[in-house]
């Protein structure tokens, strides 16, 4: 059912239970293989260029945002592997998400109410509305 699984990562929360369900969903799959997408949002990038300068850290403290992550895909005994993209997180999922042959995206929700969602759009209203295959999200 799901074997190419895409997960939006950022390193929060909810992107942990993200995984956990991918896992869980992978688990059901003799193969299945899961993606883990992180995109660098690029006005972040800019502030931790001006604030760190070095790119060894800034890349050391990315990949240590996923770690509970990884943590979490590994102690289950699930494949996968993770892409670092940069750009605005949305259409950057949506792009990515489009560009292969996913059979499902798991993203996060952060909870926004309407009205803040309405306003200023999540990343995961933006994906779930663009995404060409079905998007899971998980509070």
């Amino acid at each position: 059912m799901y074997k190419n699984i895409l997960i939006a990562a950022d390193g929060s929360d909810h992107s942990i239970r993200t995984a956990e369900r991918a896992a869980e969903l992978a688990g059901l799959q003799m193969g299945a293989r899961i993606t883990i997408i992180y995109v660098v949002d690029v006005d972040q990038s800019k502030t931790d260029v001006l604030t760190q300068g070095d790119k060894a850290m800034i890349d050391q403290k990315r990949k240590q945002r996923l770690e509970p992550i990884e943590e979490s895909l590994r102690g289950r005994d699930v494949s996968y592997e993770v892409v670092i993209r940069h750009g605005e997180p949305g259409p950057t999922i949506v792009h990515y998400a489009n560009d292969h042959d996913f059979d499902i995206v798991i993203i996060g929700s952060r909870g926004l109410n309407t009205l803040q969602e309405m306003v200023l759009g999540s990343v995961s209203h933006k994906v779930a509305k663009r995404a060409k295959c079905p998007v899971m999200i998980v509070k």
